[in-house]
């Protein structure tokens, strides 16, 4: 059973996300799925673009199958992990070369490995019922399938707080932000992807749908953010979020609760990130893989977010200021 259906009309190829119970999670099979017709539509003449769609109303795809990867872990199955992350990171780097027009309609969650098979595409629409978030460091892991490329190319400082806190930006901030290109009412959404099906033309299809982008809350306090995130290290930004309003608390609670090692990588991959092109950036991060999901941190986080999902992880170490920047650059040798 394939949790892929392709089809192709109009000249557009069709990638249906269709696992609706695990909200389109990636597994190793999906990626397999996805990679195999977009490498075929890429050298088809008779293909001019791309659609990928989803079958679930609630989730565009929230992520990978991480509690797989955990277990293998946990088994010492070094292979497993690796192999996953390798041919997500290839289905990646295929997308962020892909040269004709890669559409990702998202209405509703884009989590982790959703982003990585959407924001790398030309085209990323939203509409109201968008959610859009790289939420690994809650889980002990990093931002990955290319985050350490497109985080740091984000609009001021917003790629370092998405990254680190995991913050979950709306369709309007996810267009302030840089993350997505369009924006359409989830009502039209259909109608758009049939303009598309129909062969009218992406550009054309996005011209007579698109609508002005809806309020971004985040990014009206893109000044606040820049101010917070723009330098130091985790420990340094967690300091400046003094003040009582309601962001600078929220705030102030999701660099609390989510792993302090986890930040530190987080904010290195970032600052790497921005000086290198794409395929730089998915092998720093698969070279990361092993020795991260092999640490305590990532066992602890996913049992603690997806398995018990007791929201009650025990970091080691457990404080931001108790990190070792040397026991960090070491992961990176």
């Amino acid at each position: 059973m394939s949790f892929i259906r392709t089809s192709v009309s109009g000249g557009v190829g069709e990638i249906v996300l269709d696992r609706p119970k695990a909200l389109n999670a990636l597994d190793s099979s999906m990626i397999r799925d996805m990679y195999e017709p977009l490498l075929r539509w890429r050298d088809d003449p008779e293909i001019s673009a791309v659609l990928v769609t989803s079958a679930s109303e609630r989730a565009f795809c929230a992520g990978g199958d991480i509690k797989a990867v955990r277990d293998a872990a946990l088994q010492g199955e070094a292979a497993f992990v690796h192999d996953f992350f390798d041919t997500e990171y290839r289905l990646n780097q295929l997308i962020g070369e892909y040269p004709k027009p890669y559409v990702a309609l998202i209405d509703g969650a884009a989590m982790g490995g959703g982003l990585g098979i959407s924001v790398h595409g030309s085209v990323r629409v939203v509409t109201e019922k968008a959610m859009l978030a790289m939420p690994e460091t809650a889980i002990g892991f990093y931002p990955d399938v290319g985050a350490s490329y497109f985080l740091p190319r984000l609009a001021g400082a917003s790629g370092m707080y998405l990254g680190l806190t995991g913050a979950r930006a709306s369709a309007g901030d996810a267009l302030a932000f840089g993350l997505a290109t369009h924006y359409v009412p989830s009502a039209q959404l259909a109608a758009l992807a049939d303009a598309i099906r129909g062969g009218a033309g992406v550009d054309a299809a996005l011209e007579k749908f698109a609508e002005p982008a809806p309020e971004a809350p985040l990014a009206a306090r893109q000044a606040r953010i820049d101010e917070v995130f723009g330098a130091g290290t985790p420990a340094d930004m967690a300091a400046r979020l003094t003040d009582d309003d309601e962001w600078t608390v929220e705030t102030r609670n999701m660099l609390a609760a989510h792993s302090p090692t986890s930040m530190f990588v987080t904010a290195e991959l970032i600052r790497r990130g921005a000086a290198d092109d794409l395929r730089q950036c998915l092998c720093r991060e698969l070279a990361l893989t092993g020795p991260v999901t092999s640490g305590p941190d990532f066992a602890e986080g996913v049992r603690a977010v997806l398995v018990d999902k007791d929201r009650n992880p025990s970091w080691s170490p457990a404080t931001l200021d108790a990190v070792d920047p040397v026991a960090v650059d070491a992961l990176f040798l």
